[in-house]
């Protein structure tokens, strides 16, 4: 293209796309020609070399036609493409030629030449194109002239010197070079001479990188009644995973909801340019928490309408005074015929032949654009973070998405917290044994154990290789010194102490990640479902001894023990363990005040999860025949996905009564595809809005695809599941993140795994060291964590920026993310490359 550079009027050999030669009448002999260097300095042209030549696809401004001598520093080789030093060559060669004389026996020089270039087009077959971030969806241009090839650069310092040398007799006069400026100028550059149409999608017209596209009508690599069963499949696959989720209220991504809808692919924007002027105005840090954070001073709310709570069939109804249900919450309800019926239909997705070669060969693709990706635009990357100020990995926020409170210390901070204790606090009396109350120092002395003997070894808190696919020794690792009783006293919430030390060891945690500033964390607190009071006491818990932070935002996680439950007779049937579970906080959302501490608590909880061993066996299968919870009386524990059916069911009825009071409302965000049946996985798609660890996905190429269709969070944690499940070296989380999912890293025990301070950094670091991911990935996965993660939107806005929800590069703002516009334009312009590829056969069918 040409361009206008302080009255400099240049061409660049790659901008020419014509394939007709352009023949002028020569001036006269008898008529002087002008000295070629006159007229370059007419025109402006102070070097030949620096402006001239230095168009290259490495540069900034390339894409517009800005020319830039400098090379990326600190390298000291050029960046620019050989073929355009080549093209630069011929150039150079062109000028040298300028006072070349003029042919006298009436030949033209230039004839044989541009019958050369012609045969090296003929013989030119394009099969992979790179686009420079000039077409917009819908351009039938990318390749040709305008791509940089060998041929393509000898063909076009061909044509120019034909050209010019007939016009001009080999000189560069001012007329001359003016004509072929307006020629370049008028033509369109991204004209190609195959007239090829390449499907791919713009996000922003503003972010510029090397894109991979694909030519040709059908670009999914198998047959067409194979890709239409397959679109089918995976389509109906997506509606289900958005209508439970609409029904739950958790997200599910605008992109394929528009697709969805049938606002896409039609109404895709095609001219986007990111926006930043309100992401100036939003502060990087949010405001300062006020001091009674608890809200503790305010009036609890009042309702007007308070409703009349009724269990049936394992769910809490929200009735008016006549008992009928409100109809605002009559939408939400899913039966259990309805969810075994989509889960048939997911199941039979799943197994599928000609759809599970479908999804691979989509998976293996999207793995082999990103490698290709990285090769062609990993130094762009590198070259957008270096022009951040102040912001690198270590001040991007960060998230541990999967972090049991429990465990969320390392094993040298609770062997120096149990230390002081001893010393400390040793006439205290920390337990009641059958009436007889015992101090701390009477335990210790029981197990002939003093402060100076315990060390890490004795404590045997961390998980070794004799805990691989061992779940119950690995359970037993949470009593330190191998003493359930040191358990009760220092990591639980209801004890005899009221949980004072377990409160005073997080807070310590706590103060780290503060003092850290940057890392933030998500724990989980259990509530077993043995009575109703456990909720009133973890609250109490909470407030008294103020177990808050600034950096925390706390999950409930419920474990799947109902046999063990019912084998001590602590409940009758399933109904009990869900009646305890739910129904104070259904109460405590109809009336504040019959749960006040509850009700403020309730503001600082994000989601909640179920955990336990997935890889036991299950007797027990979920059908029509299984009884509905208040019939379930049987010792047998309940299937995985009955337990996650009936979650789902009463989450689904508190959240749509909680925003109906202007309440904040829970994610459900499980534990699933650790180990165990990959029919985890499947419920985990319709219910969950994310999972923590989903390493079995590596075997299901179907949920996998439609995992990353649908952008479920995925919170991995590789050192956990090295010394569980499967080796570090074998852990998917590459494949993933190169594939496009949406996964986070997370620690989920470092009491068990990991060794110093800061586990989730030791997390990220093992990973970059064994995988070799660069700054753009850790930065990639920091970024995803947030997004899973359940802080408020008022938080995010500040760690990510206001534009956060925009999905692609206007929601991001490498300024706070230090993730590359040009990462997340290429991500989100796969996801759209892949639904459409979906969604056009579809369409073309109803046409």
């Amino acid at each position: 293209m040409p361009k206008d550079t302080n009255g400099v009027h240049f061409f660049n050999p790659a901008a020419d796309n014509s394939d007709e030669e352009t023949t002028a009448a020569s001036p006269s002999s008898d008529v002087a020609r002008p000295n070629p260097l006159d007229s370059a300095r007419e025109y402006g042209m102070k070097t030949v070399d620096s402006e001239l030549f230095d168009s290259g696809p490495f540069k900034k401004n390339f894409a517009f036609g800005n020319a830039d001598h400098s090379t990326a520093s600190p390298f000291e080789i050029s960046t620019t493409p050989i073929e355009v030093n080549e093209s630069r060559a011929h150039k150079t060669i062109e000028i040298s030629n300028r006072d070349k004389p003029a042919p006298t026996t009436g030949e033209k020089p230039a004839k044989k030449k541009v019958e050369v270039a012609k045969d090296q087009k003929n013989r030119r077959m394009t099969v992979a194109h790179v686009n420079m971030g000039i077409a917009n969806k819908g351009s039938t241009a990318v390749v040709g002239d305008d791509f940089w090839s060998p041929q393509n650069s000898e063909k076009k310092a061909l044509k120019h010197r034909a050209r010019l040398e007939s016009q001009n007799d080999g000189c560069l006069s001012p007329s001359s070079l003016k004509s072929v400026l307006d020629e370049i100028q008028t033509e369109p550059r991204c004209k190609s001479p195959q007239h090829i149409d390449l499907h791919t999608f713009r996000d922003a017209v503003d972010v510029n990188y090397q894109r991979m596209a694909i030519t040709g009508e059908e670009l999914s690599g198998v047959p067409l009644e194979d890709l239409k069963t397959a679109s089918g499949h995976l389509i109906e696959a997506l509606h289900l995973r958005s209508k439970y989720m609409e029904r739950i209220g958790n997200q599910f991504p605008s992109t394929t909801r528009n697709f969805l809808s049938g606002h896409y692919p039609a109404n895709l924007p095609k001219h986007r340019v990111k926006n930043t002027e309100t992401t100036v105005q939003t502060s990087f840090n949010p405001p300062d928490p006020p001091k009674d954070h608890w809200g503790k001073n305010d009036p609890l709310p009042k309702y007007e309408k308070i409703y009349h709570l009724r269990r049936n069939r394992g769910v809490t109804e929200i009735c008016n005074d006549d008992g009928s249900i409100d109809q605002q919450f009559k939408n939400v309800n899913v039966t259990k015929e309805e969810f075994l019926n989509d889960t048939e239909k997911l199941t039979a997705m799943i197994v599928d032949g000609p759809l599970k070669s479908f999804c691979f060969r989509r998976l293996s693709y999207l793995e082999n654009k990103f490698q290709l990706h990285v090769l062609l635009n990993e130094l762009r990357e590198l070259h957008e973070q270096k022009g951040v100020s102040h912001r690198d990995f270590y001040n991007i926020r960060k998230v541990d998405t999967h972090i049991h409170a429990a465990s969320s210390m390392n094993q040298k901070h609770l062997l120096r917290f149990i230390k002081k204790k001893i010393k400390t606090e040793a006439d205290t009396v920390v337990l009641n044994n059958n009436g007889t109350k015992v101090t701390m120092k009477e335990v210790f002395k029981k197990m002939g154990i003093d402060a100076y003997d315990l060390s890490v070894d004795m404590l045997d808190v961390h998980a070794d290789r004799n805990t691989f696919h061992r779940f119950d020794k690995f359970n037993t690792k949470y009593n330190p010194v191998g003493e359930s009783t040191l358990r009760e006293i220092f990591i639980k919430t209801d004890n005899y102490v009221g949980g004072k030390y377990f409160a005073d060891l997080l807070k310590e945690v706590l103060s780290d990640l503060e003092d850290s500033k940057y890392q933030h964390a998500e724990p989980r607190l259990s509530i077993y479902g043995r009575s109703k009071n456990e909720w009133d006491n973890l609250a109490k818990w909470a407030l008294t001894h103020d177990v808050w932070s600034p950096n925390a935002r706390w999950l409930v996680q419920i474990p799947r023990l109902y046999d063990v439950y019912r084998a001590k007779n602590m409940v009758k049937n399933f109904d009990d363990m869900l009646d305890n579970l739910f129904t104070p906080l259904f109460e405590v959302t109809n009336d504040p005040s019959s749960h006040p501490e509850l009700h403020l608590f309730l503001q600082q909880i994000s989601g909640i999860d179920s955990v336990d061993d997935e890889s036991k066996h299950e007797f027990v299968n979920f059908d029509r025949s299984t009884p509905c919870p208040p019939e379930y009386t049987d010792l047998e524990n309940p299937p995985y996905n009955y337990y996650l059916f009936y979650m789902y069911r009463n989450i689904c009825a508190l959240n749509a009564f909680r925003r109906a009071r202007g309440l904040n409302t829970f994610a459900l965000r499980p534990h699933c595809g650790e180990a165990g049946h990959v029919s985890h996985l499947l419920t985990g798609y319709l219910t969950s809005e994310s999972i923590a660890h989903g390493i079995l996905l590596r075997k299901v190429p179907v949920l996998q695809y439609l995992y990353y269709l649908t952008q479920i969070g995925i919170a991995m944690s590789p050192l956990s599941n090295n010394s569980l499940f499967i080796s570090y070296q074998r852990n998917p989380l590459p494949e993933y993140l190169q594939k496009g999912l949406n996964v986070s890293l997370s620690t989920d025990d470092p009491l068990q795994f990991h060794y110093t301070k800061e586990a989730l950094m030791e997390e990220f670091s093992i990973a970059a060291q064994v995988w070799k991911l660069s700054s753009c990935d850790m930065c990639e996965l920091a970024r995803n964590s947030v997004m899973q993660s359940g802080f408020e939107d008022k938080v995010k806005i500040h760690w990510l920026g206001p534009n956060y929800k925009e999905e692609g590069v206007l929601g991001n703002d490498i300024h706070r993310t230090n993730v590359p516009d040009i990462r997340v334009s290429f991500r989100h312009e796969a996801l759209v490359d892949e639904l459409y590829n979906l969604f056009r056969v579809q369409n073309t069918l109803k046409q």
